[in-house]
């Protein structure tokens, strides 16, 4: 290869305007495929470039995939070595081009507690991807939702390390067993910079990496085979992750043994020179980052084409060079895009949105649903209600958060509520107000009807692009604009009241929590959510969701996770009930409640010998001492009593859903493996040491049976 191939392989290059921009000029989607996709193609006749990004989530499906197939004809059979392109595209709950299958967002599926479920969501993902020739998903989110006020909390699988560690390996087996590499992002420690801003220098010890923020992709190169990673924004101590060696050399291939492509952020490499100010120059700053580990600069043709002159001035050697572009084309190999690169319209059209993904999406929007207040039994819905009032500004929508398809088609709430409940109810819908703004205009209509009815349903929350999404972080975590004040009028009417949250973030309730009957959080439920929340308020379905992520009592008090680790002295506040536990949310970890009530008994913790030294085996019985059947999700928090190192309060290190009859005992068993024992010493390096650890076993972080046992070594 000549060295502009070898550089030009690890370039990116975008598709075009996409189609609502290009129709306000008066071009048609068919325009756009000859003149911006040809654009793209003739640009790089000679050396064609290694990636194409950012399909226009608009196009219609057939144009999207000819677009595809002609630039891979092109780079196959127009240029001087016939090298496929690795097409990319976004697909954190489905791949987000128009036609294709919206599942509930990342955090929404971390409520269901199922990587089974993930991991056949996943499975849908990948095969609807391939088809359409995109071989490069930009997926998971594994950054952990410790900062509730950061705008894409709604991407990640919450705060935890180990649920984000399931939830992520079974995405991504999901979507690699279709010949689909799965790239985790945002490494690393992307979104617990102060008061929650994106792209901040993050000040961490190495030890609260590894132990926390390191834990999901270290499991998604290790457990799941991850064939790329997506760099962060921000700098560590002082060191763009993008420029990082320590974290893209040193950890992820030298200690993790990955064997894919690193590729940047959006322009990161760009801001490693104007905002990191590292590199004094644009090729300054792409062979820093290529030096690092940096093997693909996303999305544009922009600072890594200076590579070529960094190689001729001898600022970079070919073999730093050679071994990125080896590295991405063993990669392209290993996919088949050398037989075969080019998408299946008819088997696209087949399978995108197919009936059984639809069922799929309904099934997951089900089970991560949670009920987090139901006073006096106010859900479900009464069989004699004869009027409810539907109000919110979310009650007409579909609510599915960011990186979503285009047109996604679905019934709103507000649709599916009036399907479920029949002609013999009558069901009235005012606005109320808007998510955001000072309009207080409809609030009166809203007042009315909820007078006229017998129970009220408000569907408040949020909006990608509007309360919260990248680029939308918060200041607080209150709901926006008039609608605090529209629950408060709502609830003057003396009605009963039900408030439904669509929403990426907790959300903080302390100004109407105690005025309402029950609050449903329903996060971004994708294309089936309107259906499922309906199924939910109806009792057709128990819920049986669980929160992955803290609701705090208010802002102040963010970041607030449940495995803090010991204060020297009292962590309360002056606003908060006397306690030296800081831990006082709204709504712990893992909480979530069911129509039906579960009781645990008997447990028994089981130290033994293990091919790893020791492990623990943990046994408890679970009974539904309700009237319905239901699922719970059995959650194992462990707890080291006495370590030379400080450790967290507790942390999850297991759980199981299982599904209970009324009057049915389960008897669960869940396994601590050393690995789950094991702290990092002074030198962080794993090790299990003797003495006393408590396991607690319940419904969420907060309650459940406590069993003590002894380690001896």
């Amino acid at each position: 290869m000549t060295l502009e191939e070898k550089v030009y392989q690890l370039n990116m290059m975008c598709f075009g305007a996409g189609k609502n921009i290009a129709e306000n000029a008066g071009l048609s989607g068919m325009d756009i495929f000859k003149k911006e996709g040809a654009k793209i193609a003739s640009d790089f006749e000679a050396n064609s470039v290694g990636s194409i990004a950012r399909l226009p989530s608009d196009l219609d499906m057939q144009i999207g995939v000819d677009m595809i197939n002609m630039l891979q004809k092109h780079a196959k059979e127009k240029t001087r070595l016939g090298v496929p392109l690795m097409v990319t595209n976004a697909g954190l709950h489905g791949l987000a081009v128009k036609g294709m299958s919206c599942f509930p967002q990342s955090i929404a599926m971390a409520a269901t507690f199922n990587p089974a479920l993930m991991e056949e969501i996943a499975n849908a993902i990948g095969k609807e991807t391939h088809s359409y020739g995109v071989r490069q998903l930009l997926t998971p989110v594994l950054d952990l939702g410790r900062e509730p006020r950061h705008g894409r909390v709604e991407e990640t699988f919450g705060e935890d390390p180990y649920l984000a560690s399931r939830m992520g390996v079974a995405f991504i087996r999901g979507v690699q067993s279709n010949g689909v590499i799965c790239t985790p992002k945002h490494f690393l420690a992307n979104y617990v910079g102060d008061g929650g801003r994106e792209g901040v220098n993050v000040t961490i010890s190495e030890r609260e990496l590894r132990e926390t923020h390191l834990v999901p992709y270290e499991a998604a190169v290790k457990e799941a085979g991850a064939l790329g990673i997506m760099t962060a924004y921000n700098a560590i101590n002082g060191v763009a992750c993008t420029a990082n060696p320590w974290l893209l050399t040193d950890v992820l291939r030298k200690e993790w043994g990955f064997q894919g492509i690193v590729v940047s952020d959006a322009s990161s490499v760009n801001y490693v020179h104007l905002r990191h100010k590292h590199a004094a120059t644009k090729g300054e700053a792409a062979a820093l980052c290529l030096k690092a580990g940096l093997d693909v600069d996303l999305p544009r043709v922009n600072y890594y084409k200076e590579l070529i002159g960094e190689v001729k001035e001898g600022c970079l050697s070919t073999e730093v060079l050679d071994e990125s572009v080896r590295r991405m084309l063993r990669l392209k190999f290993r996919l088949g895009l050398f037989e075969n690169a080019y998408g299946d319209l008819k088997e696209t059209e087949r399978i995108a949105d197919a009936p059984d993904h639809r069922k799929l999406a309904l099934t997951a929007a089900r089970q991560s649903i949670v009920l987090l207040k139901n006073n006096e039994s106010v859900l479900p819905l009464n069989s004699n209600l004869k009027k409810i009032a539907v109000i919110g500004p979310n009650a007409d929508k579909l609510s599915v958060g960011g990186y979503s398809a285009a047109d996604v088609k679905g019934n709103t709430p507000l649709t599916a509520l009036k399907n479920y409940l029949g002609k013999e109810v009558v069901v009235k819908y005012a606005k109320g107000c808007g998510l955001v703004g000072e309009d207080t205009s409809g609030i009166d209509e809203a007042v009315k009807i909820a007078n006229e009815s017998d129970i009220c349903v408000l569907f408040m929350g949020g909006a990608y692009g509007v309360t919260g999404g990248e680029g939308s972080e918060r200041a607080t975590l209150e709901l926006m604009g008039q609608q605090e004040l529209l629950i408060e009028k709502v609830t003057e009417t003396g009605k009963p009241v039900v408030v439904v949250l669509l929403d990426g973030r907790p959300v903080v309730m302390n100004r109407w929590i105690k005025k309402v009957k029950g609050v449903v959080m329903a996060f971004y439920p994708g294309e089936e959510g309107g259906n499922a929340i309906a199924e939910v308020l109806t009792g057709k379905c128990n819920p049986s969701g669980k929160l992955p992520i803290t609701f705090p009592m208010f802002t102040g008090q963010a970041p607030l996770t449940y495995d803090y680790r010991p204060y020297g002295r009292e962590g309360g506040y002056a606003e908060l009930p006397a306690n030296d536990d800081r831990y006082i949310p709204q709504f712990p970890f893992g909480f979530g409640l069911s129509y039906t009530t579960f009781s645990y008994s008997n447990l028994k913790c089981t130290p033994e010998k293990s091919k790893d030294g020791v492990r623990v085996k943990v046994k408890v019985d679970v009974t539904n001492t309700g009237a319905l059947g239901g699922d719970e999700v059995v959650q194992l928090y462990l707890s080291n009593n006495l370590c030379r190192i400080t450790q967290p309060n507790q942390r999850l290190k297991g759980f199981s859903r299982i599904h209970l009859e009324s009057k049915e005992t389960k008897s669960v068993e869940l396994i601590l493996e050393a690995k789950d024992l094991s702290f990092l010493n002074e030198e962080l390096k794993p090790e299990v040491g003797s003495g006393s650890y408590s396991v607690k076993v319940g419904s969420d972080c907060l309650h459940g049976l406590t069993e003590t046992f002894k380690l001896t070594f």
